[in-house]
């Protein structure tokens, strides 16, 4: 089975790049330096950012189904990050270093299976998951905080 992993787009978050803080404070967003790596991961990029990056950590509605699992949490974007991960067959490190919380979700938007990997195998629960006959894709988490990191779906080879 052929994975593809996506990263947020990056024009969605562009227009929040040089914004003065109270601009964005106006917006619920908060501005940081990131100051170790790993610890700042990026959702556009797939990459955790370098000492001295500059991100933003706002509230996103990662998944926007009406359904009862609608949801959305923190994230943290590298301002100005232009390039969206989105590849197939590829996991980023981003994901492998961490212990990830995975939701495989129907086309309606509801859980039909969870499971918790340790990123560096990833692709064996990625596969579990969706050998489930309705998942439809499958939302990454980073099981210490809670927060969204990617979306997951099945692609063609």
């Amino acid at each position: 089975m052929h994975l593809r992993i996506r990263g947020l787009p990056a024009t969605d978050f562009l227009p929040l790049a040089g914004l003065s803080d109270p601009e964005l404070a106006a917006r619920g967003v908060h501005r940081r330096v990131a100051d170790q790596c790993p610890g700042f991961p990026d959702r556009i990029a797939l990459r955790d950012a370098q000492p001295g990056e500059r991100v933003l950590l706002l509230n996103f509605e990662h998944q926007p189904a009406c359904s009862p699992y609608r949801s959305s949490h923190a994230i943290f974007v590298i301002e100005g990050e232009r390039n969206t991960f989105d590849a197939v067959d590829v996991v980023p490190e981003v994901l492998r270093r961490r212990v990830l919380s995975l939701r495989a979700f129907d086309e309606g938007g509801m859980i039909v299976g969870a499971e918790l990997a340790d990123g560096r195998e990833l692709e064996g629960s990625l596969e579990t998951l969706f050998a489930l006959p309705a998942a439809a894709y499958v939302h990454v988490h980073y099981a210490k905080y809670g927060c969204y990191a990617a979306r997951v779906d099945r692609a063609a080879a």
